[in-house]
């Protein structure tokens, strides 16, 4: 009997699959079943060769309208980004030299192959070589470079047109605006990292600790050791500044910092004038002064730019600019007073501290520069020939 009940289930089990099959709807393009049929895991109602989920094949043909700014922005600068490396020698404990390789980015900013980075990429190199987005490389030489705005003009002979990028606008450039980075951080080349504008004037120290660099952008957009040089770029594509320092010396933690692109400009149109980048010297070193601050000094009640330091031999000190007589403590901070208050530069009204830079990075070498000073209760307007600093290729 147990035999027989078994064969039964068997034989009832087996007819009941073939009665399903028979009942099936069989589609015409799913009668021959070869492995395409078999290409998706789940099949849309009778139709095996259609997936219900197509997830990735949308996404890839729809991107937000900020996504498509960054391809678009991406595809434009990527090929006019470069990547430098340098080869400089040292000595070890036994006086040998030996070869040490650094690298960065830069990028182009002319079809025939001159390029902007950081004077730090290039510092001290005995050899450059600037690899481009096709992988080719060229021997690069170096133009000129502003050491006080640590930037560096090159030039590579490739035989050809080259793609370049166009220099935007650092004087309006806002906090909260979108900005992307291109470089090549730790040596992965072409690389996209997107911000925004975190703050602006921004002072640093430089890796010397000569001077600090003074009014630099800061962003959020990822900048890593290797992006020093490369372009920092608005959502229009147009470079606004040179991505040059971060905080930390291990990688990005949100604090990155860019040189303004106008800084750059100042020293391209000195190289176009005189086919050698002038960095402008005044030879000063002065602190601003409120109103306030300027009447309980005893001084003329306008704000104005009090000089602290006169360089001897310097371009304000050939042109009779005065320095203090005398030093005061000023809520424990020491201040000269006695010399010249810089009211106006080039006629234009001192309010805040940043005027002199602002005009002194639109100067070059050799230019004129108009102060109008408080001096002895009576204004008197100082013209003052401009030094160059000298360059060091």
């Amino acid at each position: 009997m147990r035999v027989l009940r078994t064969l039964f289930w068997s034989l009832a089990i087996v007819a009941a699959f073939f009665a399903a099959v028979r009942l099936a709807p069989v589609h015409s393009s799913s009668s021959n079943w070869s492995s395409s049929n078999w290409s998706s895991p789940m099949s849309s109602g009778s139709n095996w060769s259609s997936p219900i989920w197509s997830g990735p094949a949308a996404a890839a043909s729809a991107y937000t309208a900020d996504e498509q700014n960054n391809i678009d922005v991406y595809r434009d600068a990527h090929q006019a980004t470069v990547n430098i490396t340098s080869k400089t020698y040292r000595q070890n404990w036994f006086m040998e030299l030996y070869p040490v390789q650094g690298a960065g980015s830069g990028f182009i900013i002319s079809a025939d192959g001159e390029i902007l980075t950081n004077n730090h990429v290039i510092r001290g190199s005995s050899e450059l070589t600037v690899t481009l987005s096709d992988k080719k490389f060229y021997k690069a030489k170096v133009l000129g470079v502003d050491e006080a705005h640590d930037l560096a003009l090159i030039k590579i002979e490739t035989g050809g047109k080259l793609p370049s990028l166009h220099l935007g606008d650092s004087d309006n450039v806002v906090v909260g605006q979108k900005v992307l980075a291109i470089g090549n951080p730790f040596g992965y080349g072409g690389t996209l990292t997107t911000g925004v504008v975190s703050s602006l004037d921004r002072s640093i120290q430089t890796e010397d600790n000569n001077q600090p660099l003074e009014g630099m952008i800061q962003t959020d957009a990822a900048i890593n050791p290797g992006n020093s040089g490369g372009p920092l770029l608005n959502s229009h594509g147009d470079v606004i500044g040179i991505s040059t320092a971060i905080l930390g010396s291990q990688g990005n933690i949100g604090i990155g910092f860019a040189m303004p692109i106008s800084r750059a400009k100042s020293m391209l149109e000195g190289y176009q004038k005189s086919g050698h980048v002038s960095p402008p010297t005044l030879g000063i070193r002065e602190v601003y002064v409120s109103d306030d601050l300027a009447e309980m000094l005893e001084m003329p009640k306008r704000a104005g730019l009090l000089i602290q330091q006169v360089e001897r031999g310097s371009a304000a000190d050939s042109a009779g600019l005065r320095g203090p007589r005398q030093t005061v403590i000023v809520g424990n901070y020491p201040l000269g007073i006695g010399g010249d208050l810089i009211v106006a530069i080039d006629g234009q009204p001192v309010q805040d501290g940043d005027l002199l830079k602002r005009i002194m990075n639109r100067k070059h070498g050799g230019d004129m520069i108009e102060f109008t000073v408080s001096r002895n209760g009576r204004q008197e307007k100082i013209q003052v020939k401009l030094g160059s600093a000298p360059q060091k290729l």
